[in-house]
Parts: C-alpha cells; sequence; structure tokens
C-alpha cells in the first residue's frame, strides 16, 4: 500500500472516531436531557401541558420550606388546573400545620383543592384537609384528633440519681418554664394551659369554618377523639366516601376536564439523584468517608420522633392530649 493509501486511511480513521465520541456525546445529552425533564411520576411535558397536579404530604408535618414553595409553585402554575392533596400522616408541629393550611387555603382561592385522606389524616394534617375545598376519605381512614398538645421531659429525679444538681438564677420567675429540671409551679402550667387553649380555639374555629360546623358542633367533636372515614362523613369532618372516581366527579363539577392527567409534584431531586439515584448518591458518598447521610438521617429521626418541641397537634405522640 502506498502512502498516499495509508494517509487515506488514517484520516478516515480519525474522522469515524470523532463522529464515534459525537454521536457516544449526544445520546448521552439526550438521556440527561431526559432524566431531568421528566420522571415516572411527571412524564416528559406533564407539567408543561394542562393537568391536575397532585402533592402528597406524609409522615410528621414540620415547617418545610421546600413543601410550601412547591405549594406555591402549583397555585402560580398556569397548567394546574386544580390540586389534590393526599394526606397520609398523623399531624406534627401546630406552627408547621398553620403554615401549610394558610398555603392550601391561598391555592383554594384560585383553583379548585381537593384533600384526598388515605391511611390517616388527624391533628394538624386534618387541619391541611381544612384548608381545601373538599375532602374525600375512605371507609376505614382515621380522620380527626382536633387538639394541641405541648409536652417538655422531667430530668430531675436522673440527675439526682447520678449526683448532678442544677441551680438557676432568673429575672423573672416564669423565665425559661417550664423547665425540664424541676416540676412547673403552678404559674408555669397557667401560662401553658392559657398558650394551648388559645391555639386550641383557633383550631376549632378554623373547623368549624371549613366545615360549615357551628362552634358548639366543632367543639363536640373536638375532643382528641379521632373517626373512621364513614363516622366522619357522617358527623361533618369528611365531605364523601371514596376515591379517585369521586375526586373526578366533584372536579367535574368545578369545571375541571376528565381527560387531564393527574401529575405529581414531588420534591425536587438533585442532579446526582436525577441521573443516579438517590441510594447511589448515598452510596458514593459512604464509600468517600461521608458518614453525613447517615448523620443526617439519624438526626432527623431524633427531632421527628422523640423531641417535638413546642405546641404539637398530633396523634399517638404522647399519652396525653388537650
Amino acid at each position: 500500500m502506498d502512502h498516499s493509501g495509508i494517509a487515506d486511511r488514517r484520516r478516515l480513521r480519525r474522522k469515524l472516531t470523532f463522529w464515534r465520541i459525537f454521536a457516544f456525546v449526544a445520546v448521552i445529552a439526550g438521556i440527561t436531557a431526559l432524566v431531568m425533564t421528566g420522571s415516572t411520576s411527571d412524564p416528559i411535558g406533564g407539567k408543561s401541558a394542562d393537568h391536575v397536579a397532585r402533592i402528597t404530604v406524609s409522615g410528621m408535618i414540620l415547617d418545610d420550606n421546600e413543601l410550601l414553595e412547591r405549594f406555591e409553585t402549583v397555585r402560580k402554575s398556569e397548567r394546574a388546573k386544580a390540586l389534590i392533596i393526599r394526606l397520609e400522616s398523623p399531624g406534627g408541629s401546630s406552627f408547621g400545620g398553620e403554615a401549610m393550611y394558610r398555603a392550601v387555603r391561598a391555592i383554594a382561592r384560585e383553583k379548585p383543592v381537593v384533600a384526598e385522606v388515605r391511611t390517616l389524616a388527624a391533628s394538624a394534617a386534618y387541619m391541611v384537609a381544612c384548608g381545601s375545598d373538599h375532602i374525600v376519605a375512605g371507609d376505614t381512614s382515621i380522620v380527626g384528633s382536633i387538639g394541641v398538645l405541648f409536652q417538655y421531659a422531667q430530668v430531675g429525679d436522673l440527675l439526682e440519681k447520678v449526683g448532678v444538681s442544677i441551680d438557676e438564677i432568673k429575672s423573672t420567675p416564669l423565665k425559661a418554664e417550664p423547665s425540664p429540671f424541676h416540676e412547673a409551679s403552678e404559674e408555669a402550667r397557667a401560662m401553658i394551659r392559657s398558650m394551648v387553649n388559645d391555639s386550641y380555639n383557633w383550631f376549632v374555629d378554623i373547623v368549624a369554618d371549613c366545615r360549615g360546623l357551628t362552634r358548639a358542633q366543632a367543639l363536640k367533636l373536638a375532643d382528641g377523639s379521632v373517626f373512621t372515614g364513614r363516622q366522619a362523613a357522617n358527623n361533618g369532618l369528611v365531605d364523601v366516601i371514596g376515591g379517585e372516581a369521586e375526586i373526578r366527579s366533584y372536579l367535574s363539577d368545578k369545571g375541571v376536564s376528565d381527560s387531564l392527567k393527574i401529575v405529581e409534584w414531588e420534591r425536587r431531586k438533585s442532579r446526582g439523584e436525577l441521573l443516579f439515584g438517590s441510594a447511589l448518591v448515598r452510596l458514593l458518598a459512604v464509600l468517600q468517608g461521608d458518614a453525613i447521610p447517615f448523620a443526617d438521617r439519624f438526626q432527623d429521626l431524633i427531632d421527628r420522633k422523640l423531641f417535638l418541641d413546642g405546641l404539637v397537634s398530633v396523634w399517638q405522640f404522647g399519652s396525653t392530649e388537650q
């Protein structure tokens, strides 16, 4: 083979290499674009077309800025013609429930909102449901537990057993009360009881107003009791027993077409989670010696399950509820 033939072959090989690399990059870019714009719950273009948005609220309700921003985005979206709030929660902090309730009410003033109670919507979660226009529950769903709770730990006896005493100098008797280091005084108990009753009355007024009940009727239901979906439908805490068919029927009456897809508005994932999956991202972090993911989850468990401070509206968090 002469030199010109060898040169031609080298040029052809370089061209083939270039186009192979170009094709590989194009495929990767295409896959990345698809992953970044869609997921199994949000088909590509799902949110860019007219649809019914659905947001799931599960677990303990806390002050969740990301979730509140998601509600606000749905409110502003011209493509989201209605909202379904899927509730699977025992409740949580009173402030977290209040913030979410106000966010839901803001949406309900502009487009239809339906609360779908799955297994459980109690306490602060029921407060969130009251922000909707219509509540749908299952026959055996658990609804209610309308009330407010304030808890604080007492470790004085434990400290005494290990030989530790706590001294304090306060500007006034009610400063930093109640304290975990000694029993609360009657004045401190009265202060906390006043806070609880004020929040409780506010909660009762929300239920009465949103459910079309008199205050007396709402108070009768607000003794901390929980109800099945059937019982709640009979006493006015729920509008109808059913599921998606009943939700579609209500939305249809409000002018929302049955043909619109229901699109789940999930928490926005990081690019690493989108490309590789959250499990792989955590695995890579551990392989790199990063123990933060585990530490974060452990701290989250402690914060949510063991030491939820302040006023709470939650079912089965403690032994008493007012």
